[in-house]
């Protein structure tokens, strides 16, 4: 690719959130690359579809609970395959499933998923990935109907159907993740996962007998009936996205949706619940 580009250099507090949300207001823009960085993400764009305007109208730059700060930089070339390489190391969840990248040599892990890193986030370096990797990894998927819903990458939808599930809706509202999600599952080969664009609404009658939902906390406070009435008996709902401060507010809601909790994980204050109905 040897295109000109113009490249923002984002420094975010608090970073994940702010990052999210950053990345999801880019995406409406001609930005095409995202990489998360220890202090944000940097985000590139062709500098033929650039202008000194550009971020006019990103809320998050002027919303005070957030703190953004960025620096640009023209970019002659870029070399993507380098820049994954500096900023994407293979993963290993507890040396059972193993998440690289085209580029890093094949191991001989049980799961060994490949994802396109053309951005980080969604790849398993997050902890609240991390954690749903593991919820799965304890799971027996054989034969169960299972919705992954917020997808990103759609890697936990590839680890179930490796893991015996189908069939497998993969569900993202974002653009970018539902064309990264249909590339990532056709390179992993899978047959039993069907991807689609939207939100919540898409599950109007559907049922599952396991529901993955790895979101941030309101929403899924948002969805939580939709999930119950679309979970069937003795079904599993995994969630995370949140903190461990929001437990409570997740639990209570659950609860009074007949939903009781049966497993936890936590990891550097992000956690990860697991409800049976």
């Amino acid at each position: 690719m040897s295109n000109a580009y113009v490249g923002y250099h984002f420094k975010v507090e608090p970073k994940d959130l702010g990052s999210e949300i950053l990345i999801a207001e880019l995406g409406e823009l001609p930005f095409e690359s995202f990489i998360e960085t220890e202090e944000g993400l940097s985000a590139y764009i062709q500098k033929d579809l650039w202008d000194e305007n550009i971020l006019n109208g990103v809320h998050i730059l002027d919303n005070p609970n957030f703190e953004v700060s960025y620096k640009v930089e023209q970019i002659e070339q870029v070399n993507w395959n380098e820049e994954w390489e500096k900023n994407f190391e293979p993963i290993d969840v507890d040396g059972k499933c193993h998440v690289r990248a085209p580029f890093h040599e094949k191991t001989d892990a049980e799961y060994e998923i490949i994802i396109e890193p053309k951005m980080s986030f969604g790849t398993g370096h997050h902890e609240t990935t991390h954690m749903m990797i593991q919820h799965l990894l304890e799971t027996d998927l054989k034969g169960k109907k299972t919705l992954d819903m917020g997808c990103g990458t759609a890697i936990l939808a590839i680890l179930a159907e490796m893991k015996g599930a189908q069939p497998i809706d993969a569900i993202d509202i974002d653009n970018w993740c539902y064309l990264n999600s249909i590339e990532n599952v056709e390179r992993n080969n899978c047959q039993h996962i069907s991807v689609y664009e939207g939100d919540a609404t898409l599950l109007e009658g559907k049922k599952y007998d396991v529901i993955i939902a790895n979101i941030n906390r309101n929403i899924l406070l948002n969805d939580m009936q939709t999930y119950a009435d679309c979970l069937n008996t003795d079904g599993i709902l995994f969630l995370s996205g949140f903190y461990r401060e929001d437990i409570a507010a997740i639990d209570n809601c659950c609860s009074a949706k007949g939903l009781k909790l049966v497993g936890q994980k936590e990891r550097n204050n992000w956690t990860a619940l697991k409800y049976s109905k």
